[in-house]
């Protein structure tokens, strides 16, 4: 029987997981007391929509391999193995976190404490590297290179403005497409948006990003302003939707729309768009001002990183030729 459990854990985490409930004793979760609907509605909101629907894919991939939990040590360095040969690292060690969570949250041993696992995920990063594929920044000149290709259209219209302010502000594109009108401010120097929430804010406690007036045609806040006017849009979503015929939906776009946009447009401007993904405004203000002299801690401020180190592997390549060593000798 399947079920969803919420449960805390001897952490004093709250989670959700989805369970395979066997007829055998000692496979049973040990359950927590009966929970009412209120108290069940906050627990679940413990963890954020994606995290739940990471740890579920996650589970169901490792169960649809025959095992299940509570998981023996070796089986699950068995499962490990088999993953190494198909998947990349960052992937095995997301699913690793899915099943220690299982197994933690429902009163077992983790089972990935153990050194069996501990030694066999060592040897798959001696083995495989922890080199990651990370998206090409889409910096500023290659920016306005795909917007020189674009048309007057209302997916025109509206294309512009999200890459410029997912640009300006370097957003991750849930957060791009999670404004709303009442998020923007008009301001003397330009507008400020008001972030609620993020990957990094999941309490809500929210942070003001300045996107200041451009000195060039592809101003940030001109072009917003010119697809509000144009869509007649003064309460809601401000990227919203589009059909083939130009109709304006009241539905705001997906975060995977956003990936799609800047694929279609980075192809169509010449560019190979298998290096380019939704991730890629951010980086690409973030490499833009790092070449351009700005501080760590002012870009920082943008991207709402909360170290130079957390920030330095999206500007490492971009000044990676400012005051080069090399270039003193040579």
């Amino acid at each position: 029987m399947e079920k969803q459990i919420i449960v805390e854990n001897e952490s004093g985490e709250v989670c959700a997981i989805n369970c395979n409930l066997n007829s055998s004793t000692d496979r049973q979760p040990h359950l927590v007391e009966p929970i009412s609907e209120p108290l069940h509605r906050l627990l679940t909101s413990s963890l954020s929509a994606g995290t739940r629907r990471a740890y579920a894919a996650d589970l169901n991939h490792f169960r649809a391999s025959g095992r299940d939990i509570p998981c023996p040590p070796h089986a699950l360095a068995e499962y490990l193995a088999d993953l190494a040969a198909t998947h990349a690292n960052a992937t095995i060690q997301r699913r690793l976190a899915a099943i220690a969570k299982a197994h933690r949250a429902l009163g077992y041993d983790d089972p990935c404490k153990t050194e069996i696992v501990r030694a066999t995920m060592s040897g798959i990063r001696r083995t495989k590297g922890m080199a990651q594929r990370e998206a090409q920044p889409l910096q500023r000149d290659s920016l306005f290179s795909v917007l020189e290709c674009m048309g007057e259209c209302p997916i025109d219209i509206r294309d512009r403005a999200l890459l410029l302010i997912g640009f300006a502000g370097a957003f991750r594109r849930s957060e791009l497409v999670g404004f709303d009108c009442g998020d923007v401010e008009h301001v003397g120097r330009g507008i400020v948006l008001h972030l609620r929430r993020s990957k990094t804010d999941q309490t809500a406690q929210g942070r003001k990003i300045a996107i200041p007036h451009g000195r060039t045609r592809w101003c940030p806040v001109r072009h917003l302003s010119d697809w509000l006017a144009h869509a007649g849009i003064e309460e809601g979503a401000l990227f919203r939707s589009i059909d083939r015929h130009g109709h304006i939906a009241p539905d705001r776009l997906s975060g995977d729309a956003v990936s799609t946009i800047i694929k279609k447009r980075v192809e169509a401007a010449g560019f190979d768009p298998a290096t380019f993904s939704g991730h890629s405004l951010r980086a690409g203000l973030a490499t833009s001002a790092a070449m351009a002299g700005a501080s760590s801690w002012k870009i920082r401020q943008q991207t709402g990183h909360k170290s130079d180190a957390m920030l330095a592997r999206y500007i490492r390549d971009g000044d990676m030729f400012v005051d080069n060593a090399a270039s003193a000798v040579l």
